[in-house]
């Protein structure tokens, strides 16, 4: 069963506007029932559509980014915002590989020509985004290797478990990039770029076992 969060929003604090809340919670929540859907939260929210910092929304994108949710439900998509904010709220749900189902599509929400054009022109946008940002940081880890300032060398070990030849991976840049949230796609992309043989996984390795590490040490 999948899980879901039930997102209600009107603008105003009028009376008419709040049994508008009341209707959309319960429409949503017939719809879930019937359709096998476990919503484990239910979000009223009185803000503007077009205000992009709403509380109620941002709680909902913490669920969805936790993993906690699978799909966001929403009576139409003018419930999710207005303009440049609906878009960008739209595109974020995506980036998270989550769903936006509504009332009015049955299902899966219904993007027009213009609205899928706007998400791939803002996907394109932060696929350079990235690719500059891995350009400026292989350049400045080739800068402190070539000035002496950093060695991979003193951050790794020589032998994996099994007696495999333990790959030479820079673990602090390892962490340094998962804190300024890159992917281990990506870090292993910028690692490569540095002229060392690396996988997605062995970087998701090498941080899952740091991990394992802290919190060992935070036990003692």
């Amino acid at each position: 069963m999948k899980k879901a969060i039930i997102y209600t929003r009107v603008s105003t604090d009028k009376e008419s506007q709040s049994t508008s809340l009341k209707r959309q919670k319960e429409e949503l929540l017939s719809y879930a029932m019937e359709n096998e859907l476990k919503v484990i939260k239910i979000i009223e929210e009185k803000e503007s559509g077009f205000d992009e910092k709403r509380p109620g929304i941002i709680a909902a994108l913490n669920l969805i980014k936790k993993r906690k949710v699978e799909i966001l439900l929403v009576q139409d998509s003018s419930r999710l915002g207005r303009g440049n904010a609906k878009m960008a709220l739209i595109h974020q749900i995506e980036k998270m590989n989550a769903q936006i189902y509504t009332l009015a599509d049955q299902g899966a929400i219904a993007l027009n020509d213009l609205e899928k054009m706007i998400l791939e022109i803002l996907s394109v946008v932060e696929s350079y985004q990235q690719e500059l940002r891995n350009h400026n940081i292989s350049r400045a880890m080739k800068n402190k290797i070539k000035q002496g300032d950093f060695n991979p060398a003193q951050n790794l070990k020589n032998i994996e478990q099994g007696g495999r030849e333990r790959k030479e991976i820079p673990l602090q840049e390892i962490i340094r990039l998962r804190k300024l949230e890159l992917t281990f796609k990506d870090i292993a992309a910028t690692l490569r770029g540095l002229g060392y043989d690396v996988s997605k996984s062995t970087v998701h390795r090498r941080y899952q076992e740091y991990l394992s590490q802290q919190q060992k040490n935070s036990v003692k």
